[in-house]
């Protein structure tokens, strides 16, 4: 499969080095000073450019008719407009907070957990996230996918970053070093805690998953999730 690069930071140069060894080419890589190849000899384009490009990128692509995997988190409000832009061009396309297939099944594991301490009206829940001093956006995609998708599985209403509220999920955002990405959710009583966490100990998880969802979605058309790929 041939593939173009949207965005060739630290998770571009990942996506690459796996992408080859499962024996696909990158035909085009673009990013703020670079642009090779073409992107209009692609199969799928994986988009990991900073927000602020990603709309630009993704459309580019979508306006070839060029599937797009999108793992860039802090351009969500124009998620709607990008979607019926796919659809309009007869495309497909995919956004994911997180291409861990690990983190996926953190996901489905913390919706379930959700649902059975809702009726616990003792327990309180909060989140932590840690990543790496140069992440851009805080709380991450993937906390913010977590915060979701409790609000959405029980009566808590709202998330907070920093902020402890009646009904909302405090969510605190550390940037330490290097640290490839860390989140922890705790339903907290006056007589015992209970926690869930995953802990990424490198960048290769998330460009496997890109690289996995970048080989599903080729020749489809539509929106879709990780959660479909991974049949969650």
């Amino acid at each position: 499969m041939k593939l173009a690069l949207l965005g060739y930071g630290r998770m571009g140069k990942a996506i690459e080095k796996i992408a080859e060894e499962r024996g696909h080419q990158i035909v085009c890589k673009v990013d703020k000073e670079l642009l090779s190849g073409s992107l209009a000899q692609a199969d799928v384009a994986i988009n990991f450019s900073v927000p602020s490009a990603a709309v630009e990128n993704i459309n580019t692509a979508l306006k070839n008719a060029i599937p797009v995997v999108c793992g860039t988190t802090g351009w969500l409000e124009d998620y709607q407009k990008v979607t019926d832009f796919a659809i309009a061009h007869g495309t497909a396309f995919l956004y994911a907070s997180n291409f861990s297939v690990g983190v996926n099944l953190f996901f489905k594991l913390n919706k379930t957990l959700a649902q059975m301490m809702n009726p616990q009206k003792e327990y309180k829940v909060a989140m932590e996230e840690t990543h790496h001093i140069h992440k851009l956006d805080a709380p991450s995609g993937t906390a913010i996918t977590l915060a979701e998708d409790i609000i959405n599985n029980s009566d808590i209403t709202n998330w907070k970053l920093d902020v402890v509220g009646e009904n909302t999920i405090s969510i605190k955002s550390l940037r330490e070093a290097e640290v490839p990405g860390t989140h922890s959710i705790k339903y907290k009583s006056p007589i015992d805690e209970i926690s869930i966490e995953h802990k990424a100990h490198n960048r290769n998880g998330f460009a496997l998953g890109a690289v996995i969802a970048a080989e599903w979605i080729a020749g489809k058309k539509g929106i879709y999730k990780m959660e479909d790929v991974l049949n969650l």
